[in-house]
């Protein structure tokens, strides 16, 4: 008969287990040689790995094998030096350890009663960003998933504040709400709309692809009081651009309509002092986002979401039940009163801890590194024959063609990069034309690693 306690109980069974786990994850964190790996079809993957799920289950040395020998290479390694597609995740050895003992510990992130030193910690990080963001103090807010949950969250809250201020001045809500974002603008603020029914109004940027004040006005008086939300780019996945945030802002003040700043990739450059007036304007915003999984060397997944005023966002959030009553009643710091969530893991700590230890001088150097190398392979791009630059990087993003080449060369090069493991760079296509991109994070991506990846498309 099987032991109800057998899963939980302190056994030699389950200290092995542990045990092996936490050896695995200790050789993985501190692979000198980092794999870059690439996937396998279902096919192969359903003959490596078949029926691990069974009545009496397989063992956990034999799972673990099954994971360390074939399911993680056929992951590919988004902190391995040459993985500079889409935006990479390069977290802190630190950051890594510490997001083994977030699990360990079973600690719950949602509410203040039942997390208090845990948001305690992220509380500290959160401040610590709105600061150096130029929000006033006060300002606060939570971290989420990613992206896509802190852009929701937000624009729901803009959203709720416009219907309260409709309520209070006995005015009529639009038959249909609309926000307001750049052609640019990642994807997840067209998901945003979709999830919540309102409209999108795309403003148009200029030939650079920044957004400035003069487009959000002109749509602004289109469409009236119907708009309930601006959102600004601080640094577009694809290019790394920074909207005009300070003329936007402007437009934004004057007519009294939220400012949500979508900087999850590059936002995080404002560490960086020389690169602050770039980013002029975000002080203004009502509400913004920062992925520390991007630039900021957090293990996936977790997004800051900040609010100028959290009291408006836990008006839209704060979700009420008979079982809630005992946090909702209270005047806690509940962060699932804040987004789109309730149940939470405390996911901002393994940046707090990394911050801690390595404070945060280090993350501006790091930071900055990254902006560095981007200028500096840039310029070598531009002294080759045959390649030149789509657009100057603003932050750690290089657009670039190979001149004469099409489609079908950029992907057969992209196929043998990864087959021969060297890195992993997919095309991407601006205004019809195939591209490529390096989106350098790591500070193990060196010169010389780019360098390498260059040669092979001599």
């Amino acid at each position: 008969m099987t032991d109800p306690a057998r899963m939980h109980a302190i056994s030699h069974e389950t200290t092995a287990i542990v045990e092996d786990v936490l050896d695995y994850a200790r050789r993985r964190a501190l692979y000198e040689d980092i794999p870059l790996d690439k996937p396998l079809n279902p096919r192969d993957l359903a003959r490596l790995a078949p029926n691990t799920i069974t009545d009496r289950g397989i063992g956990a040395r034999r799972a673990a094998a099954l994971f360390e020998n074939v399911l993680a290479p056929a992951c590919l390694s988004t902190d391995h030096p040459g993985y500079l597609s889409f935006i990479p995740s390069a977290p802190s050895k630190a950051a890594v350890a510490f997001d083994v003992i977030v699990s360990a510990s079973s600690v719950y992130g949602g509410s203040w009663l039942e997390g208090a030193g845990v948001v305690y910690a992220e509380n500290e990080v959160l401040h610590w960003l709105a600061s150096e963001f130029g929000l006033p103090e006060g300002s606060g807010g939570v971290f989420v998933q990613g992206g896509t949950i802190g852009n929701l969250s937000a624009l729901v809250a803009a959203r709720d504040a416009a219907r309260r201020r409709n309520r209070v001045a006995e005015v009529a809500d639009p038959d249909r709400w609309v926000v307001v974002c750049s052609a640019e603008a990642h994807s997840s603020i067209a998901s945003a709309a979709s999830v919540m029914d309102v409209e999108i109004v795309t403003a148009a940027p200029d030939a650079d692809g920044r957004l400035h004040g003069d487009a959000v006005a002109a749509a602004l008086d289109a469409h009236g009081d119907a708009v309930f939300a601006v959102v600004a780019t601080g640094g577009t996945t694809n290019f790394g651009i920074v909207d005009d945030i300070a003329s936007i802002a402007s437009v934004t003040t004057e007519r009294g309509v939220w400012l949500h700043v979508d900087g999850a990739y590059g936002l995080a450059a404002m560490l960086v002092e020389r690169m602050r007036p770039t980013f002029e304007g975000v002080e203004f915003a009502d509400s913004l986002i920062v992925d520390p999984h991007k630039w900021l060397f957090a293990p996936f997944d977790a997004c800051a979401l900040i609010y100028r005023d959290p009291a408006g966002a836990r008006l839209a959030h704060t979700q009420h039940a008979e079982y809630l009553d005992t946090l909702t009643d209270s005047a806690d710091w509940n962060p699932s009163d804040l987004a789109i969530q309730l149940t939470r893991r405390a996911r901002g700590l393994p940046l707090w801890f990394s911050l801690a230890t390595h404070g945060t001088a280090q993350y501006r150097a790091t930071i900055d590194h990254g902006i560095r190398l981007a200028r500096r392979i840039a310029d070598e791009i531009e002294a080759r024959d045959g390649f030149s630059l789509v657009r100057d990087p603003q932050l750690s993003v290089v657009v670039f063609r190979r001149d004469g080449w099409t489609l079908a060369d950029y992907q057969a090069w992209s196929d043998r990069l990864l087959d021969d493991q060297v890195g992993f760079v997919v095309p991407r296509a601006h205004a019809g034309e195939p591209v490529l991109r390096f989106a350098i994070i790591s500070q193990l991506t060196t010169y010389e690693k780019l360098i390498e990846i260059l040669d092979t498309m001599v």
